[in-house]
């Protein structure tokens, strides 16, 4: 973890998190093991054991009936049954009459409709279990050794823990190792001349690139020059381009202890460290500055998972945040960049003249505005429920200053 006013710290490890304790039943024994989710989703109700033998309609039944699944037959086969009980759910899907789907309701309905089925399908994909111990290996015939990826993640079991053991749902063990190889693989950014950005989990990973083209391309005020902040800083990507881009300093706040190690480690890489001030902070570090860079998440509501956290932000509380305290931190002749999809707007989550008045309401005023339309896979993708607006999606770069 950084101080408030430490220099950029030499490693920041991730967090371990609060468990709670499951106790079950097996083989007339009594069992009790940690639960460990990222999810939303509560801790199991009832725990059936699960083996090769089951059969996936099996499953899927006892599954919608409210029970959750410890595996504990060969691992591999846990994985084809989590693949058996999706094509399930998916076809299930497709039965419904496409008059009653989100697709055809309106937005922001339509929304609303998706979220609540891709929490269900959360549900009961979650709910098949494996067993680890506190050293995050597992027992299971054929499994792999995934506990390097799993400290990664989830640091270490407090050796104080009430139990030896550690319950996971598959899908998340599995998105855990999905972190862990992009952490290894990073994401090539063209605008950082083709270096590489490590996202470690749980930070939003810089793979949508149209917003660092806004900001490689923005003019920087002269009051910028001298230090800029970036509010939020995620893995380090706009802090390492805003001094590519000439600034001299980078103060860089974040609430997330994964998020400062994760830049911290992204920053050092890069050859960024004597330059960039890491701050835990919510929102703003202490003082003015010439150039205050945010780029919030970009849909108002609530996460259901720690994934979903660069992606929601409940009643907007982030992007307002930045707003109403923006023109007490900026310089005479700064500006603050905010950096926002319009996505809100076609989902009629928000409106323009909403984002209009919170600017007007905060004391700013807009100097001017950079668009860039969106080139990810979903744009093209007709089958999503929310393509029409997806399609339309435009990200923007307000850049804002005091209005007095």
């Amino acid at each position: 973890m950084t101080s408030p006013n430490s220099k950029l710290a030499a490693s920041v490890c991730a967090p371990a998190s609060a468990f709670d304790l499951l106790q079950w039943q097996e083989q007339v024994q009594a069992h009790t093991a940690l639960w460990r989710s990222e999810s939303s989703l509560p801790k199991p109700r009832r725990i059936e054991v699960a083996d090769d033998t089951m059969p996936a309609d099996t499953a899927f039944r006892h599954i919608s009936e409210g029970a959750s699944l410890l595996w504990r037959g060969d691992f591999q086969n846990a994985r084809q049954l989590l693949l058996a009980l999706g094509r399930r759910l998916d076809k299930k899907s497709r039965r419904k009459s496409p008059a009653k789907g989100p697709a055809a309701a309106g937005f922001p309905h339509a929304f609303h409709l998706y979220r609540q089925s891709q929490a269900q399908r959360a549900r009961m994909l979650g709910s098949i279990l494996i067993e680890l111990d506190v050293q995050w290996h597992c027992a299971l015939r054929r499994a792999p050794d995934w506990s390097l990826a799993c400290s990664e993640a989830w640091g270490a079991v407090a050796a104080e823990a009430p139990a030896q053991s550690v319950l996971v749902p598959l899908r998340d063990l599995l998105g855990v190792v999905g972190a862990h190889e992009w952490r290894k693989k990073g994401v090539e950014i063209p605008t950082l001349d083709g270096a590489r950005i490590h996202a470690h989990y749980g930070v939003f990973s810089p793979v949508r690139g149209e917003y660092l083209d806004l900001v490689a391309r923005a003019s920087i005020p002269a009051a910028g020059l001298q230090q800029a902040w970036d509010i939020g800083v995620g893995t380090g990507v706009l802090s390492a381009l805003l001094l590519k881009r000439g600034v001299k300093s980078v103060v860089a706040t974040d609430t997330s202890e994964r998020a400062l190690a994760c830049a911290t480690e992204n920053l050092q890489r890069l050859g960024h460290a004597s330059r960039v001030e890491l701050q835990r902070a919510d929102l703003f570090a202490q003082g003015q500055a010439g150039l205050i860079v945010c780029n919030p998440p970009w849909l108002p509501g609530k996460a259901a998972s720690v994934l979903d956290q660069a992606i929601y932000d409940e009643d907007s509380r982030m992007l307002r945040g930045f707003l109403q305290g923006l023109a007490a931190h900026l310089l005479p002749g700064g500006e603050g960049w905010l950096i926002l999809s319009d996505l809100a707007e076609h989902l009629k989550l928000r409106t323009r003249d909403e984002l209009l008045g919170w600017i007007e309401v905060a004391g700013l005023k807009v100097l001017g505005r950079d668009d860039v339309r969106p080139h990810h896979g979903k744009v093209q993708d007709r089958e999503d429920p929310l393509h029409t607006a997806r399609a339309a999606e435009v990200t923007s770069l307000w850049r804002l200053a005091a209005a007095a």
